[in-house]
This record gives structure tokens, sequence and C-alpha cells, in this order.
């Protein structure tokens, strides 16, 4: 993808409709912020803020595969959902009974109008994983989360998680 927002990104597609088009989170574009930073009443420094996309960049969105904590969320896949109760989450971070192993939260998020994202798949822009390990989604390592999602995609894509991020200064 030649977009620098989207270079070297894993996007975790949250919502997929053929008439409402396609929101996403990049997941593996970590910001230099800390959810302190953004939010007042948010006292753990650690809980660290990722670029989710170019689209409303000064909103919060999170996924997290700790339902039963939340009790809120939309099921993605699996045990993984995305969005739920902010106010809740909030105070499971302030208590510090939830981490940053079980939830992501993001700065903006990435959007496809209808049917463009599809468009984008047939001209081979994406390479598209169906079934994967949500624990992917909570590597903090952005560079490693890349790589750890091209190997899972087999070995048609696993040679290219060794590839240089800029071949020709090689």
């Amino acid at each position: 993808m030649l977009d620098q927002n989207f270079e070297r990104s894993v996007i975790l597609l949250c919502e997929h409709d053929e008439n409402d088009g396609t929101v996403g989170l990049i997941l593996n574009h970590r910001s230099m912020l800390l959810l302190s930073d953004v939010i007042e009443d948010v006292d753990n420094s650690e809980m660290p803020l990722y670029f989710g996309g170019p689209v409303e960049g000064n909103a919060l969105f999170f996924v997290h595969k700790a339902y039963e904590k939340l009790q809120s969320g939309t099921h993605i896949v699996d045990d993984l959902y995305w969005g739920g109760d902010f106010d809740k989450l909030k105070y499971l971070i302030n208590e510090n009974l939830i981490s940053s192993e079980e939830v992501k939260i993001f700065l903006g998020y990435s959007g496809w109008s209808p049917g463009q994202l599809d468009e984008e798949i047939k001209q081979n822009s994406w390479a598209v994983h169906n079934s994967f390990n949500i624990d992917l989604a909570f590597i903090t390592d952005g560079e490693n989360l890349w790589k750890e999602a091209l190997i899972s995609m087999g070995p048609k894509y696993a040679h290219v998680a060794n590839f240089p991020k800029r071949p020709e200064f090689n």
C-alpha cells in the first residue's frame, strides 16, 4: 500500500456492510501518546494509544478480549470485541483490573466507502486473512505484529516478513 497511513499495516476489520462501507483499525501503529494524555480522569499512564487510521483522529475506539469484565462490545470474531462501555473501561483501567494485553485503544479509525475495500482487494492492494489468532491483535511491537500476521498467512506471505522496509537502502 503506497498510502503512508497504511504502510506495513495490519488492519482489523470491525464492521463491513455493502451499503454503509467498512470500518477497521490499524493494529500495529503505536502513537507516542498514552490514554492518560488525552483523558483527564484516567490515572494509568501505562495504557498506550494506537493510530487506528486517518478518519476521526480525535475520537477514541477500542477492541478487547475482556467481555466478562466489560459486559459490552460488538462481537468481531472468537473472543474479540469492538467497543463497549467506555466508562466501565476507564474504571477497570484506573483500578488496574484490565491490561493492555486485554484491550487496545485507538485514536481514529480506517474507513472505506461501500465497495471501495472490495475494489482494493481485487487490485491486490491488501492481503486478506480470514482466520487468525486473536492474540496477534494485542502484540505491542508494531513491526513484530506485522511480521507475525504475515507468517500466520502461510508460506505465500511468510517470506515477505523478512523484506527490509526500504529495499533501495539495502
